[in-house]
């Protein structure tokens, strides 16, 4: 069991939020990716085949393999800021953290602890969470920045912390945020986005909502994953006015020669850019993400040039990546407002260090008097 930070009586007691994203190596090199996928792909909410076959396979062979083309797509994207997925949920955190600060002052109501993680990779989970317990938090909300729910990703993040949970002898208040595929502030600021960026750069003929994939067996043994991509898909498209015809639902990222959720977003793109509209012009497609709110690997790398170049190799004309929520102000906005519904009576809970020392002093007074 890890030491405890130091508890005196009577110390002020805080709320924390933690945003939790999936991961990403420290850098694009074989070596960092290879430490991140051993971690990542050695959770069996993951992979879920027998321990035993899957150890032989992950160490006899993916990792003395896969780092290395891992590595090679993760330098395309790298920045000076490091890790796009990093960077753009640092920055979120500290928005929301900034926006919450505005709200809550004007409330008389104390500042959480605004702080992110990753579950894969670094900060990590752990590290994240003693931290905020070496400031005295007691309350921690958990905000997952998986809008759609599946047991790889959102369970997965909730094993960590209960995990780190159990190293720990005084134990934080937890509260969990399961999903919120289908929030309407969620679905607004995703159609807005998509917008913005139709009215400066045109309309496609037709608009491919790509999701994170999983195994086909996942929907079969009861993840709701599936739905809820669906269900999110359909309520943006409504909110875009679009018609059945008009956009697509996929999924990307498939891994290994199992079947998984379908239609796979690669063979969409390759298919539609045989296709010719009425004009007999090659079809324009406009790709967005909805499932990842920070760009990524997966969006920058396997959509925006990989998807692109299927496309285009297939007969395609005008491909177009919309980016991610990133650090738009209504998504920030969204986040900040989940946030707080879910802290709920958490920080009327809270004292400051003044409120603490004059209650102290009105208790010593009032046994003085007696």
């Amino acid at each position: 069991m890890a030491p405890e930070p130091p508890y005196t009586h009577g110390s002020p007691s805080k709320t924390g939020v933690l945003l939790v994203n999936l991961g990403t190596p420290d850098a694009p090199t074989a070596a960092a990716v290879k430490v991140y996928l051993k971690q990542f792909l050695s959770d069996p909410r993951v992979v879920e085949i027998p321990r035993l076959v899957w150890w032989l396979i992950l160490n006899g062979i993916i990792l003395n393999t896969r780092p290395k083309q891992s590595a090679e797509k993760y330098a395309l994207v790298w920045t000076q800021d490091g890790s796009p997925l990093r960077f753009h949920t640092e920055r979120q955190a500290k928005l929301v953290l900034g926006l919450m600060g505005e709200q809550l002052k004007t409330k008389g109501l104390a500042i959480p602890l605004v702080d992110y993680a990753m579950r894969y990779g670094n900060p990590s989970i752990a590290s994240v969470m003693q931290g905020m317990k070496r400031q005295g938090c007691e309350r921690i909300l958990v905000l997952p920045l998986y809008p759609q729910y599946a047991a790889s990703t959102t369970a997965s993040t909730f094993d960590a912390v209960f995990a780190e949970l159990g190293k720990m002898r005084n134990v934080p208040a937890i509260r969990t945020i399961k999903h919120y595929h289908d929030d309407p502030r969620y679905i607004a600021a995703l159609a807005k986005n998509v917008r913005d960026y139709w009215q400066k750069n045109g309309r496609a003929e037709l608009l491919v909502m790509s999701f994170h994939g999983l195994p086909r067996f996942s929907l079969d043994k009861g993840d709701p994953y599936h739905c809820e991509c669906h269900k999110t898909g359909r309520l943006l498209a409504e909110a875009l006015g679009l018609s059945q015809a008009q956009y697509r639902v996929t999924f990307q990222s498939r891994f290994g020669k199992a079947e998984w959720l379908k239609p796979y977003t690669a063979a969409t793109l390759a298919e539609l850019g045989q296709q010719k509209p009425s004009s007999q012009k090659p079809l324009r497609v406009d790709v967005v993400c909805p499932g990842f709110v920070a760009d990524c690997l997966e969006t920058l790398e396997e959509i925006a040039i990989e998807g692109k170049a299927t496309f285009i190799a297939a007969g395609g004309g005008e491909f177009n990546y919309i980016p991610c929520l990133n650090e738009r102000e209504d998504w920030i906005a969204t986040l900040t407002e989940i946030a707080l519904e879910n802290l709920g009576g958490w920080l009327n809970a809270e004292k400051s260090t003044e409120e603490l020392a004059q209650s102290r002093q009105r208790a010593t007074a009032l046994g003085a008097a007696r």
